[in-house]
């Protein structure tokens, strides 16, 4: 695990013992510090199994900082208390940053965007692997990083970073930074669309003038992010060529300007929604020193993640696809567009209240099996357009799709919400989704 010898001897509260909060009392009592741990859930608080202090109630004033897992939202009484008293809150990200000068010396890639960030960010760390470059993968994705074990001289730490870490943390410097995109989401949290984008654009307030910032510009909200203040700033597109970036077009990748290969040569990386996310991966590990032709090789070997467009089953010429990571529309509308006869499965709790980016891929969709609290909006977003099936549960959802489809078709959980009204996360929901199309 990585510790720090300056957090010795220091009290801190921990705020949320899931795998994050875990893996920050681990850390910090390593170092020699106190971890004051607590969650609201008892079921959460039995599972931890070590001492708890309720920091509803408990005197605060000698902490060092609250940690607090990166859902915690700003208006819970314990982060209200801690800001309240002057205490700093923070999170397991702003640790590690604390803790880096202790390590042997390394590199830090940050990606951030509303999608494709942990494709991108599993696709560095993949290529980097390929290269031979010691690396880890952390942040959003993955292990809590405090709980991996500190990379060799030379290694780089690939962090993907959401807007609720991001907003928890002051002094991670990215060597690499990486913005694809920013679209409506998680506005509960941040209300407007500027807060959103301020929260994503602090991963390069971070960074100092030597560093390398790599800036989506198919978005405005991303371009107006531009203006940074590191020596290099590496434009990515997924509909046009940069003369200095990285851009796809037509299904090929362009690296200043120069055809370097095509998507049907990468299988687990087809699609429009993955031209972006290999554009940032392959400018980033450029900027680390890997070669053409190794990150080139490292596309054609990427295995692809769970639960992202994952082919799950053909059975009786039919293929079960799972993307239940598609937590928003303007995730699942590439599923959509992927494939041409679709038994589309949605629903859950919506992010936002319109389904727009979804609708010019319809075209492609045989029926809507709507599942969550989002049935009834999504049955009204849908109405004329494709016909509906109110599905209720995922696994009606999957026994009626399985009934309707003929070989040809696609049965597609591609959800377009977050999973919380029914699963307690879009792994569990992509895992039920597994389960019952083998049972099928």
């Amino acid at each position: 695990m990585i510790t720090c010898a300056a957090w010795a001897g220091k009290t801190f509260g921990v705020f949320g013992l899931a795998r994050t909060g875990k893996s920050v009392v681990a850390a910090l009592v390593a170092s020699g510090a106190t971890a004051l741990a607590w969650d609201d859930s008892d079921a959460v608080r039995t599972a931890f199994g070590g001492a708890v202090t309720d920091l509803h109630t408990a005197d605060l004033s000698g902490l060092a900082a609250m940690v607090v897992s990166p859902g915690v939202p700003h208006d819970n009484p314990v982060f209200a208390r801690a800001v309240a008293a002057g205490i700093p809150v923070i999170g397991d990200i702003e640790l590690f940053a604390q803790a880096r000068s202790g390590l042997p010396p390394h590199k830090v890639v940050g990606v951030t965007g509303t999608n494709g960030k942990s494709t991108t960010a599993a696709l560095i760390h993949h290529i980097l692997a390929s290269a031979g470059i010691p690396a880890r993968l952390g942040g959003n994705i993955g292990a809590p990083i405090l709980g991996e074990e500190p990379l060799a001289a030379g290694g780089v730490y690939v962090l993907e970073l959401s807007s609720f870490q991001l907003e928890l943390t002051s002094s991670l410097i990215s060597d690499v930074a990486v913005l694809l995109n920013i679209t409506p989401d998680h506005l509960d949290r941040h209300s407007t669309m500027a807060a959103y984008a301020a929260a994503k654009g602090r991963l390069f307030e971070m960074q100092i003038p030597a560093d390398t910032a790599i800036i989506g510009q198919d978005d405005e909200p991303s371009r107006d992010i531009g203006d940074v203040a590191v020596a290099r700033v590496v434009p990515i597109s997924a509909v046009a060529i940069p003369d200095e970036g990285v851009g796809a077009v037509d299904g090929r990748l362009y690296l200043a300007g120069e055809d370097i290969g095509a998507q049907a040569d990468w299988p687990t990386l087809a699609g429009p929604h993955n031209a972006q996310n290999v554009a940032a991966a392959v400018a980033a590990t450029r900027v680390l020193g890997v070669d053409r032709a190794t990150v080139l090789a490292a596309l054609a070997t990427y295995p692809g993640l769970p639960h992202r467009m994952e082919r799950v089953r053909d059975l009786n010429g039919v293929a079960f696809v799972n993307d239940s990571k598609a937590t928003n529309p303007t995730s699942t509308a590439p599923a959509l567009a992927a494939f041409p006869h679709v038994h589309w499965i949605a629903g859950g709790l919506a992010k936002t209240d319109d389904l727009d980016a979804c609708l010019p891929h319809l075209g492609h969709v045989r029926a809507a099996y709507l599942i969550g609290d989002a049935a009834p909006l999504f049955a009204q977003l849908l109405d004329g357009r494709v016909p509906v099936v109110m599905a209720d549960t995922l696994d009606r959802a999957v026994a009626l799709a399985a009934a309707a489809a003929v070989p040809g078709d696609t049965v597609l959980a591609s959800p377009a919400c977050a999973s919380y009204d029914q699963f307690t996360d879009y792994a569990a929901r992509g895992d039920a989704f597994k389960r019952q199309v083998g049972a099928l």
